[in-house]
């Protein structure tokens, strides 16, 4: 025998870095994010009479947080990639936890409002980031899109518990601690990143101008929204404009903030608007039935908490439920039939009014539940499918953006309804949310049947691989 033999040292092969502590940390972002969007709307009326403020500051609560997290997202998806998921989800995560901190501490309206914008930055970073985690997790297309499924159920057990956790909260205390409850999950979350492989930076340029013409779009858009009068004319105006500068900004770049060339892509095209509709529907009833509950009905904080739990308490499942289907069958049928159900849910909603039992009405909001839980996960996915990894952070960033941008806008707009008559903002609601998942329920038609169609659509659309994605 050799001596070579006698001295070779044997070879350490290293596994590979356990996805669990990735996928648990961007399902707590997930969670955190969307708790804090829940929590809120059942605590607005004690928020309106502890600092005073009418329709339009409750409104501006909300769309504080959703404004700032809706325009950053578009910018917050390339910072990622930029910096890396991992890097920026921290990050994230550190502020978000900070900015929850000095909202229960806020002496009035204008500090809570400044702390909400601070808040929803925050998010932004978060959320993108925490997808491309998971991206990043999960080589095999099968288990990653399981794992989406799996971070969009954190999302929707955090809606879940939000209005009776913030119900209670504000019922037994105060509203302040619906904020203070993310402080531990903002410390757990970031234990749990210090066991997450460290992200590699990918080049992502930023765009300043794309994003400046963006912010000032949308904060102008929901200005005239919420505020109203001869001032919504002129803020219509300056978002007409800023809108056309952005589309102007991004088609000339070299490396825009929104690669327009996205939206060729059939797949793209379809997660965006579905997933808009989504938002405006769910997050849109969510705010105008928990200001019924409690301003119509008189029910306290906790009571108007209890009427969404029958809603909410079914979505984790559906959301797993649903990525099985779309393992099995394809994007298209859990897109397609989950909306269609929450159309029939918009719609039966309609009979809802002050002399309905309370337990009708509760039962009368799981199926609109039903339908966005089942079609968001494979939309989701099918949309991250369709995109390079390296585009994986840009893509996450502009779904959201643009499904943030819509749930500001419906809250915005049901609002204003609310504040001139409640039984005719609700009617109102429901008839355009319902119209806006008819559309989009028969986009999503489009879309190609089975596994393998869909797959195909995936890969870039119009038969382009995905490699050649703008």
């Amino acid at each position: 025998m050799s001596s070579t033999v006698l001295t070779t040292k044997p070879v350490v092969r290293r596994s590979a870095p356990s996805p669990g502590p990735a996928l648990a940390a961007a399902m707590l972002g997930f969670a955190l994010i969307t708790l804090d969007t829940s929590v809120v709307n059942v605590a607005l009326p004690a928020i309106g009479a502890d600092l005073r403020a009418g329709m339009t500051g409750l409104q501006w609560v909300v769309d504080s947080y959703a404004l700032a997290f809706a325009a950053l997202l578009l910018s917050s998806g390339a910072l990622a990639d930029r910096v890396g998921a991992s890097r920026a989800y921290g990050a994230g995560v550190v502020v978000f936890t900070l900015a929850s901190a000095a909202c229960g501490l806020a002496p009035g309206l204008p500090g809570l409002l400044a702390a909400r914008t601070v808040q929803g930055a925050a998010a932004a970073v978060m959320l993108p980031a925490s997808l491309a985690l998971v991206r990043e997790a999960y080589g095999d297309p099968g288990r990653r899109a399981r794992a989406v499924s799996l971070w969009a159920a954190g999302g929707t057990v955090a809606v879940a518990l939000g209005p009776v956790a913030g119900g209670a909260l504000t019922t037994a205390w105060s509203w302040r601690g619906i904020f203070f409850v993310n402080l531990p999950l903002g410390v757990l979350a970031i234990a749990l990143l210090t066991r997450v492989a460290r992200s590699s930076r990918r080049p992502a340029p930023l765009d300043l101008p794309g994003q400046l013409t963006a912010m000032t779009a949308l904060g102008a858009l929901t200005f005239a929204a919420i505020e109203g009068g001869a001032e919504a004319r002129w803020a219509l105006g300056v978002a007409v404009v800023a809108f056309a500068a952005f589309l102007l900004v991004e088609a000339r770049r070299r490396h825009p903030m929104v690669p327009l060339g996205l939206f060729r892509n059939t797949t793209v095209a379809v997660a965006v608007a579905a997933g808009s509709a989504n938002s405006v529907a769910f997050y849109g009833m969510v705010f105008v039935f928990g200001l019924f509950f409690q301003q119509v009905l008189g029910l306290s904080a906790l009571g108007a908490g209890l009427m969404f739990l029958p809603m909410t308490g079914l979505l984790a499942g559906v959301n797993i439920l649903s990525a099985r289907v779309a393992a099995r069958y394809g994007a298209r049928l859990p897109i397609v039939l989950g909306q269609a159900v929450g159309v029939a849910g918009l719609l039966g909603l309609l009979t809802v009014d002050a002399d309905s039992s309370r337990v009708a009405q509760a039962l009368l909001l799981v199926p609109l539940a039903l339908g966005v839980g089942f079609s968001l996960p494979p939309l989701i996915a099918a949309m991250m499918e369709a995109v390079p990894v390296e585009r994986a952070g840009t893509a996450a960033g502009l779904l959201n953006a643009i499904r943030q941008t819509a749930g500001a806008l419906a809250i915005a707009v049901f609002g204003s309804l609310a504040a001139r008559d409640m039984t005719t903002a609700l009617r109102t609601s429901l008839l355009i949310s319902a119209g806006l998942l008819t559309l989009t329920t028969l986009a999503a038609l489009r879309l190609p049947r089975g596994k393998g169609g869909t797959r195909q659509d995936l890969s870039g659309g119009s038969g382009s691989g995905p490699q050649d994605t703008p």
